[in-house]
C-alpha cells in the first residue's frame, strides 16, 4: 500500500490577497475650438442623457475655472449636447475663455464624475492641462544623415 497525500480544493487557493484594479474615472477633452468633447463611452459609463439640458456652472469666487459642473434642468435656458462625429460635445468658447482657460493654444483634459445636486446626479468635470508627450529617446528611425567629406569641402 502507498502513502498517497490528497489535496482539498482550499490547497489550490491562494492566501494573498489580490489587490482590487482601480477603475480610473471616465476623461474627455476641450477642443481647440472651445467645445468640451464627450466620448461616447463616458456618455456610456456615466449614463448621461443626450436629451436633456444642462446648467453650467463653476465654483464661485474662483477667478480661473478649475471645475465645471453641469446640473441636468428642465428649463428650455440650459445648454444641450450637439452631436460631432461618434461623441459630443457641449459648445461653451466665451464661459472657457473668459475663465482663464487658454483652449486655443494648449490641450486641456477633464476626469468626470457624478455627484448629487440638491438630490439629482449631476456632473463634476475637473480640468487640467494634458501633458506633453516626452520626446522619444529611443533608436533614431529612417536613413542615417550624411556625414560631411573633408575631401569634398576643400575643392
Amino acid at each position: 500500500m502507498k502513502n498517497i497525500k490528497f489535496f482539498s480544493p482550499d490547497d489550490n487557493q491562494s492566501n494573498t490577497v489580490k489587490p482590487q484594479i482601480e477603475k480610473s474615472l471616465p476623461t474627455g477633452r476641450i477642443s481647440s475650438s472651445g467645445k468640451i468633447v464627450f466620448p461616447a463611452a463616458l456618455l456610456e459609463e456615466l449614463a448621461i442623457d443626450v436629451n436633456i439640458q444642462f446648467q453650467v456652472g463653476t465654483d464661485q469666487g474662483k477667478r480661473k475655472i478649475k471645475n465645471l459642473y453641469l446640473v441636468p434642468t428642465s428649463q428650455e435656458a440650459g445648454f444641450g449636447l450637439v452631436r460631432i462625429g461618434r461623441g459630443y460635445s457641449l459648445p461653451l468658447e466665451l464661459i472657457l475663455s473668459k475663465g482663464g482657460i487658454n483652449y486655443a493654444t494648449e490641450d486641456h483634459i477633464f476626469t468626470a464624475s457624478i455627484f448629487l445636486y440638491e438630490g439629482a446626479p449631476a456632473y463634476k468635470l475637473a480640468i487640467q492641462t494634458k501633458e506633453p508627450k516626452p520626446p522619444y529617446t529611443g533608436k533614431p528611425r529612417g536613413r542615417k544623415p550624411k556625414a560631411e567629406n573633408p575631401d569634398e569641402t576643400q575643392q
